[in-house]
C-alpha cells in the first residue's frame, strides 16, 4: 500500500485505462467521501456502484449510477441502473456480470499490517477479489475515526494499491423518534420472540421498536445483515447471550455505537455471502427474521421494493432471511408494517399487489391491529386473518368485497 496525497491519487486515477470504468464504493453510511471526490474530479466518465448510497453521491453528466439496492443518494436519479438481486448474490454479480475496475474502501488506520473495513464489510471483500482478478485498483481512505472490527473485513495492507489519509467523523442516520404505531407493532412482534432466539432485523422504526421491546428477554443472539443502536441497548440490558458473537455484515448508527464496535471481540462482521446465505441462516437457532414492507396483499405477498411501479429500494436481504428463517428449527419469518400509509393516505393491505413481489410465504404478518398467522393456514384463513388482524378497519369492507372477487371465502 502506497500512501499518496489527494493530488497524487487523482493523477493515478486519471490514468485508469477503461473508457468508462466501473467503480465500486463502500455504501450505507461508510462511503469514503474524500476519496470519492478525488475520483470524481479525476474521471470525466465512470460507472458508480454502491449499496444503499446516502446523500452526497456525485450527480452530474458522465456518472452512471448502478445498484441492487437504492438508497437516498441514488433514488429518483435519471438513468439509474437497478439490478434486481438478493443481497447474498450481489458478490456473484460483481464476479461475473459487473466486474469492477476500481474499488474505493473506507478503512481504519493500519494495525500490525492490517486495516479493517470497520462498519461496512458487506460485498466489499468480493469486490476486492473481483477487481484483483482483472488487474484493477484497490484504493483506501484511511480514517482513524473508523472502528477496527474483526471478521472478514480485515484486509492486509498488501492487498491495497493506494491510500489517502483523511480524518473525518463517520456518518450516522438522522435519529427519528419511534411513534406510537411503530411502538405498538414492535410490542406485538416481541410477543413472537422467545428467550434464546436469534434475531435478524432490518432498517427502520419498527425493527428499532421491536428491539426496544425485547430488552427483557434473555439468551438472545444476533445473526443479521446489519444492526444499529438497538443491539447495543440489548447488550446493556443483559438480553444477549455473552457466549454468542454479535454477527452481521454492516453497521450504522450513532457515534456511541461506533465506539462500542472498535476492537470489540464480541462483534464479528462477515462478508455478505456468509451472513445472508439461506442455508447458513437456517443453521442458526430459532432465527426470527423481522422485516417491513410497503404493502402486503391477501395472498400474503409483500412488496418492499417499489412505489407505484418505480423502484424505491430493492430486495436487500429480506428474501434471504425469509427463506432461511423458515428453515431454521423454531424459526419465524415476520413482516411487520403499519396498516395505513399516512403520507399517501391509503391502506398498506391491498387485495392483490399490482407490481413485483419481494417476498412471500411468511410465518406472520403484523400491524398495530394484530397478528395474522400465515404459515400452516390455508389461503382462505390467511386472507381472513390478514383482513381481520392486520388491515386498518377503514379498509376491511372493501378488502372483503375485492377478496371475494379474487376467489377467497371471506
Amino acid at each position: 500500500m502506497r500512501v499518496l496525497s489527494e493530488s497524487q491519487l487523482g493523477s493515478v486515477l486519471a490514468g485508469v485505462p477503461a473508457s468508462q470504468p466501473r467503480v465500486v464504493v463502500s455504501g450505507n453510511f461508510a462511503t469514503p467521501m474524500r476519496a470519492l471526490k478525488v475520483l470524481d474530479t479525476a474521471l470525466a466518465e465512470y460507472r458508480l456502484f454502491a449499496l444503499n448510497a446516502q446523500a452526497g453521491m456525485p450527480d452530474r453528466p458522465g456518472v452512471l449510477l448502478e445498484t441492487p439496492f437504492v438508497g437516498a443518494g441514488m433514488r429518483g436519479r435519471a438513468g439509474l441502473r437497478y439490478f434486481p438481486s438478493r443481497l447474498s448474490l450481489v458478490p456473484q454479480l460483481l464476479k461475473h456480470s459487473l466486474p469492477p475496475d476500481v474499488v474505493l474502501l473506507h478503512t481504519s488506520v493500519p494495525v500490525d499490517g492490517v486495516v479493517s473495513l470497520g462498519t461496512e464489510v458487506n460485498i466489499l471483500p468480493a469486490a476486492v477479489e473481483a477487481v484483483r482478478a482483472r488487474g484493477g485498483l484497490v484504493v483506501a481512505q484511511l480514517n482513524p475515526e473508523m472502528p477496527f472490527t474483526y471478521g472478514d473485513g480485515m484486509v492486509p495492507v498488501d492487498e491495497i494499491d493506494y491510500a489517502i489519509e483523511a480524518t473525518e467523523p463517520l456518518l450516522s442516520p438522522v435519529p427519528r423518534p419511534v411513534g406510537d404505531t411503530a411502538r405498538t407493532i414492535g410490542e406485538r412482534v416481541a410477543g413472537l420472540v422467545a428467550d434464546g432466539a436469534t434475531l435478524q432485523l432490518g432498517i427502520g422504526g419498527i425493527p428499532d421498536a421491536t428491539l426496544a421491546a425485547v430488552t427483557g428477554r434473555r439468551g438472545l443472539a444476533i445473526w443479521s445483515e446489519m444492526f444499529s443502536d438497538g443491539v447495543l441497548a440489548l447488550d446493556r440490558a443483559g438480553a444477549l447471550d455473552p457466549a454468542e458473537p454479535v454477527t452481521a455484515s454492516f453497521v450504522f448508527g450513532s457515534a456511541e455505537l461506533y465506539r462500542w464496535l472498535d476492537r470489540n471481540p464480541r462483534i464479528r462482521l462477515l462478508r455478505t455471502e456468509k451472513t445472508n446465505d439461506p442455508a447458513v441462516i437456517a443453521r442458526q437457532r430459532g432465527l426470527v427474521s423481522v422485516n417491513s414492507a410497503l404493502e402486503v396483499d391477501l395472498f400474503a405477498q409483500a412488496n418492499a421494493s417499489r412505489v407505484r411501479g418505480a423502484i424505491y429500494s430493492g430486495f436487500g436481504g429480506q428474501t434471504d432471511f425469509v427463506v432461511g428463517a423458515l428453515h431454521s428449527p423454531g424459526g419465524r419469518a415476520i413482516i411487520a408494517l403499519p396498516s395505513w400509509h399516512p403520507k399517501a393516505d391509503v391502506s398498506t393491505v391491498v387485495p392483490r399487489l399490482a407490481g413485483p413481489v419481494t417476498s412471500f410465504q411468511h410465518s406472520f404478518l403484523v400491524s398495530e391491529h394484530g397478528v395474522a398467522t400465515i404459515w400452516g393456514n390455508d389461503t382462505n384463513e390467511q386472507a381472513r386473518q390478514i383482513v381481520g388482524h392486520v388491515a386498518h378497519p377503514a379498509a376491511r369492507e372493501e378488502l372483503v368485497t375485492r377478496g371475494k372477487e379474487l376467489g377467497f371465502a371471506l
